[in-house]
Formats: structure tokens, C-alpha cells, sequence
């Protein structure tokens, strides 16, 4: 059997947000997919894995509803264990922001323009001067980002208030902000706008949208997901496949994320097989995957 991840979000109001909890999760459960969905009067947040005919029925039937028809839907190949569940939550935010004053819906607050993947390749491969300014958790930089992209040093998102200090001075500049599939970048730009920056554009579809038109050009590594899979990339067998990460411990080249038992936080970070079988404390995130508990952002 073949299976299929779904990466998506909406931003609008759902006045009837209990109810699609409750309806989201029948269906789901009919259908035999697992993974996460957020959903909250803001919009809906979800990653989802199933036989690729189960998956394709769910994306029918909600594109079908006409609040979601223009829903970005990313697919990628499934492993068939990318979750252990199904969890249907009703939430405040479909990402947790807790940006001060400006815990703010991008439908109602504005955000910033999208830009292709398309477009964005253009621009890195021009003159055109402009800023990636990555929006993801400091940890997922660690196996693949955009070379040159600005990295904000963020444990998590909802540190970027903290962090704008240290974007002041990209205020008159053109700023493309990149996270996984696109929700984060909702929030972290419109939150750009409304601090005064002048020119700031989105990734419209995600880093993952970019790496599967553009297989191992211009984002280096692998992209890390907040799956079972830890880490994915296009291409990988390809001589043009880079591998960025580096080994905590004895910094030879790397891709495997372990989680340390023994830090309260469980710290999350690269170590290779070989370093990390010296450390009993150390589980290997593919089998311990700490996104198997409660997180927040999910793309």
C-alpha cells in the first residue's frame, strides 16, 4: 500500500470551529488517516497521513467546502507510521504566536504578499538584492536551510518578538520569510508589516513547495517535519545533495536527530548514530519523535 502526507492551513473565521473539530475527526477516522489537525476561529492547521486514495477522498471533500477551495494542499510520499494518532484539537491559534500586542489573525490583521517558488528561484538566481529571513525553530536549521538565509536564533516561534531587535536593520530591505509548509510565515511577516518594515514578502507554499520544484538547489540539507520522519528531501541519491548538519558531538557530516532523555526539555538536536550509541540518554527522534507529544507548530 502507497501513502500519503498532507501539509496545509486556512486562515478565516470559522464560527463553527466545534463542530468541524468533531466532524474533522469522524472523517478522518473513517478514512483511516492519522496525524494532527488544529483548528480554532482563526482558520485550521493540519498534517495528515493515509493511503493515498483515503487521502485523496479527504482533499476532495474539503476542497469541496467552498471556505477552503483555494487551500494550498502539499503532498509528499508517506512511510505508513509518520504518526501514531489521530488528535483533532480545538485551540485559541492554529499556531501558537503569543507575540505581545500583536497575537493577531493575519484574514483580519493583514500579512505580507506571497511570492512563488517560482519567483523566489528567479530572484536568488538575479541580481535583485533581498533577505531570507527564516522563521523556523533554531533546532530545524540545523539539517538544511537556504544558503544565506538570515537564521533568527528562536527555541520557538513565539520568541520572534524578542528577536526583532535583531531584524531592525533589514526594515528598509526587501524580506522574503520562509518556514515549512507556510502557516508560520502568516504570522512572522504580517508581524514584520505591522513593525514598520517596508517591503516584506512570504513563501507561498513553503520551503517544501520550493524543494520539490527545486530538488537540491538553493536550500541545502534536508528539511526537518514534524512527523515520524523527522527529517525529508527530493532527491537525495542525487551527487547534488548536500548534507549540512553536523554531529554535536564529533561534527562529521549528519542528518540524525536525537533527543537527550536526560535535559528536562529534551533538547533536540543532531548527533550521529555512531555518538549518539554512547550516550544511553540519547533516543533517536525517529523512534522517540518528541513531536509525538502536544507541539504547537506543525508547519
Amino acid at each position: 500500500m502507497k501513502y500519503q502526507i498532507l501539509l496545509y492551513y486556512y486562515y478565516g473565521h470559522l464560527a463553527d470551529a466545534a463542530e468541524l473539530v468533531a466532524a474533522q475527526k469522524k472523517r478522518c477516522a473513517e478514512l483511516g488517516l492519522t496525524g494532527r489537525i488544529i483548528i480554532a476561529e482563526e482558520g485550521m492547521n493540519g498534517t495528515l497521513e493515509g493511503a493515498v486514495e483515503n487521502t485523496e477522498i479527504f482533499v476532495s471533500e474539503l476542497l469541496g467546502d467552498p471556505r477552503f477551495k483555494d487551500i494550498h494542499m502539499k503532498r509528499s510520499a508517506g512511510t505508513g507510521s509518520a504518526f501514531k494518532k489521530l488528535s483533532v484539537k480545538l485551540r485559541h491559534e492554529i499556531v501558537t504566536g503569543k507575540l505581545g500586542e500583536l497575537d493577531f489573525n493575519p484574514s483580519v490583521e493583514g500579512t505580507a504578499q506571497h511570492i512563488s517558488a517560482e519567483e523566489l528561484h528567479a530572484w536568488i538566481h538575479s541580481d535583485e538584492e533581498f533577505y531570507i529571513v527564516d522563521m523556523r525553530n533554531d533546532y530545524e536549521h540545523l539539517s538544511g536551510h537556504f544558503a544565506g538565509s538570515i537564521l533568527p536564533p528562536m527555541k520557538n516561534f513565539r520568541d520572534l518578538a524578542a528577536l526583532l531587535p535583531s531584524l531592525e536593520h533589514l526594515k528598509d530591505k526587501t524580506v522574503v520569510t520562509v518556514c515549512t509548509g507556510g502557516v508560520r510565515c502568516e504570522k512572522a511577516s504580517g508581524f514584520l508589516v505591522k513593525h514598520g518594515f517596508k517591503e516584506v514578502y512570504q513563501l507561498w507554499g513553503g520551503i517544501v513547495t520550493y524543494m520539490e520544484k527545486y530538488p537540491n538547489q538553493d536550500f541545502n540539507g534536508k528539511l526537518y517535519v514534524f512527523d515520524g520522519r523527522v527529517t525529508m528531501g527530493f532527491n537525495t541519491d542525487s551527487p547534488e545533495h548536500t548534507i549540512i548538519g553536523r554531529c554535536a558531538e564529533c561534527g562529521k557530516p549528519s542528518e540524525h536527530y536525537v533527543n537527550d532523555d536526560g535535559d528536562p526539555d529534551r533538547r533536540h538536536f543532531i548527533c550521529c548514530e555512531e555518538c549518539a550509541a554512547k550516550h544511553p540518554l540519547y533516543a533517536s527522534a525517529n523512534d522517540t519523535w518528541k513531536g509525538a507529544r502536544e507541539r504547537a507548530e506543525v508547519s
